[in-house]
């Protein structure tokens, strides 16, 4: 499937790359595009993938909104246009947190307003040491979208979180993988590289643990240590019962390493 500013590939070993293409307008988010990472998070969630590796064609991993296109438009044609890409984007962010796939980003250049929200809504950020990140939005007489006033003050707190938005001081890397906002840096040549390696480690990975993972770490976040302790009891107990924890138990029991592409093995 193609969409003319995003694209998705998905393989047969069951990695998705999704790219986008917007590089000659610093990947701003458009409506086309935002409808495109949509189309592309539902194509990812039909397709049952392992793993999803997010990717930007340019200089720059994401500007965030398309302030050309949103300059056209002025009043209440403004505002229902704003809902329309919001919505298609939010949408898109959902689908890609509720999937059991891990998703990877590698980010380069300029990251700003809902392109940081894209950079961390992935598990894994792998940043280029040329990357710098600057929330915008209030820079503009704009506020948040893209998850960003929810993922920030739990990535790294409310005071450091309302610095960035309020602000607007760029973060270089080395500053971003110091504060959470990145998982790593890379030389800005080995990024793409860096990342896509870590989504094949991934894709070959016990997919369903790793969904269980996510949704327990998410729901961490908000919950008190008792009801906590409950869901890792019984997504514990789901795991261990699954074709995945048979695999992994009979891998390490036999001494070598497992597959969790393929069903369960009493060997």
């Amino acid at each position: 499937m193609t969409v003319r500013t995003v694209d998705v590939e998905i393989h047969d070993d069951g990695l998705a790359r999704i790219t986008l293409r917007r590089g000659d307008a610093g990947n701003a988010i458009n409506l086309e595009t935002a409808r495109g990472l949509l189309d592309a998070a539902r194509a990812c969630e039909r397709a049952a993938v392992r793993a999803v590796l997010l990717t930007a064609e340019g200089k720059s991993f994401c500007v965030g909104g398309d302030l050309r296109e949103f300059a056209r438009l002025t009043g209440q044609a403004l505002e229902k246009h704003l809902v329309a890409v919001t919505d298609a984007l939010h949408e898109a962010l959902r689908v890609l947190a509720a999937i059991d796939a891990p998703m990877v980003a590698a980010v380069q250049g300029a990251v700003a307003g809902a392109g940081i929200g894209l950079a961390v809504a992935a598990d894994v950020t792998v940043a280029a040491d040329d990357a710098s990140f600057t929330a915008a939005y209030t820079g503009i007489g704009y506020s948040p979208d893209a998850g960003v006033s929810w993922v920030l003050p739990r990535l790294i707190g409310p005071k450091r979180a309302l610095d960035l938005l309020l602000t607007n001081r760029r973060v270089p890397a080395a500053e971003a993988v110091a504060l959470g906002l990145v998982s790593r840096v890379v030389a800005a040549e080995y990024v793409t590289g860096e990342a896509a390696r870590t989504a094949r480690g991934l894709r070959d990975g016990p997919t369903a643990a790793f969904g269980a993972t996510r949704r327990l770490v998410a729901a961490g976040l908000t919950s008190d240590l008792g009801p906590q302790l409950d869901r890792e009891a019984r997504a514990l107990a789901a795991a261990a019962a699954s074709a995945e924890g048979r695999e992994g138990v009979a891998a390490f029991l036999g001494k070598r390493p497992p597959d969790f592409t393929r069903g369960p093995s009493t060997s």
